[in-house]
């Protein structure tokens, strides 16, 4: 992913989910450039999974960990939001990401891990919206008309893109697993996006 020099590399949580991981992902952040992140429920240990274990850092030395602010960057000539939701307000219904949004901005990016915030938003609030969280069901079985995700039965949202009044969604599959370490029919993805000005 370094070798194709993106503007911007956006995490939408779920970085480790055991101590021992970070050391790892400290040395791969630090190759990733212009790198903002939010947690996710794993980082936090706040997940069924027995053997999860809850970070004793959640520092991410290069990359800037966004829980509930935003940064404005200048890319290409146009001012950037982006905009992170912290986990735990989400959880606890505190969190207000509409209110973090930047009219002026030309492009507002919000990262928050829970897919579900697009339907929280008010219309327009941002542009793009980045999560996770699903790992696109992580084992699937054939269904007929599609897959039975045993990891998430009821999810309205998966993977990939919506159009939603509030704005676009982008719903990663991630890399990660929980309870255990494969996946089925749930192909791991690191996603690259490319934007383009509708103008």
């Amino acid at each position: 992913m370094i070798e194709r020099q993106p503007d911007l590399t956006l995490i939408s949580g779920d970085l480790v989910s055991r101590p021992r991981g970070e050391r790892k992902l400290l040395e791969l952040l630090e190759r990733l450039p212009s790198c903002y992140a939010v947690l996710g429920n794993h980082d936090l240990a706040d997940t069924r999974d027995p053997f999860g274990r809850r970070s004793r850092s959640l520092e991410l030395g290069p990359a800037t960990l966004l829980a509930d602010d935003s940064r404005t960057v200048e890319l290409r000539g146009l001012r950037v939001q982006i905009a992170g939701v912290d986990p735990r307000t989400y959880v606890a219904g505190l969190a207000h990401p509409d209110k973090l949004s930047d009219p002026s901005a030309e492009l507002r990016i919000l990262l928050c891990h829970f897919p579900a915030v697009i339907d929280r938003l008010e219309p327009g609030s941002f542009d793009l919206v980045l999560a996770g969280h699903l790992h696109a069901g992580q084992i699937c079985v054939p269904f007929p008309g599609g897959r039975l995700r045993l990891a998430h039965l009821r999810w309205r949202y998966i993977q990939g893109l919506y159009e939603r009044p509030a704005g676009t969604l982008h719903l990663s599959p991630g890399l990660g697993t929980t309870f255990v370490p494969f996946r089925f029919l749930a192909r791991p993805e690191a996603t690259e996006l490319s934007l383009e000005s509708s103008g």
